[in-house]
């Protein structure tokens, strides 16, 4: 059973043994970790995230040798919503798509982010993350 990529497991652990109160400061570090979209890349042909209160798109590419490209798109005012992409971006970087898909739906949840931030933020980085599998799914299907 594949298990989900050593790098984004070392932030979870990093996050999950973390006190409390610096969680949301450790977070917010993350939101800086997204490069922006490539200049012959818009928002035509990546997915909305509508959980999210901010707009959010996504995409997700499985290379021909079956490793992950991601692409976020988020605005600088939603620091929290860009640190879970920044999260997945960093921690999914060269995953393969089998990884991708070991990815526990309660991500956010195990790295103690849901005494941190409100349940709607948690739920907007769920769905982030489930959108990103399904893109997955489709492509190595």
């Amino acid at each position: 059973m594949p298990e989900m990529p050593t790098k984004l497991a070392e932030i979870v652990d990093e996050f999950a043994a973390a006190p409390r109160e610096v969680v949301l400061e450790m977070l917010l570090e993350y939101a800086d970790v997204i490069p922006p979209l490539p200049a012959e890349m818009d928002r035509e042909g990546m997915e909305q995230v509508p959980e999210c209160q901010t707009p959010f798109f996504l995409r997700a590419q499985v290379k021909p040798d079956g490793t992950l490209l991601t692409w976020f798109d988020c605005p600088p005012e939603a620091p929290t919503t860009r640190a879970f992409a920044g999260i997945l971006a960093e921690g999914l970087a060269g995953a393969s798509a089998e990884e991708v898909l070991a990815v526990p739906d309660d991500l956010y949840q195990r790295m103690g982010l849901a005494q941190a931030i409100s349940p709607l933020r948690v739920r907007g980085g769920t769905a982030i993350l489930a959108r990103l599998k399904r893109q997955v799914r489709e492509q190595a299907g």
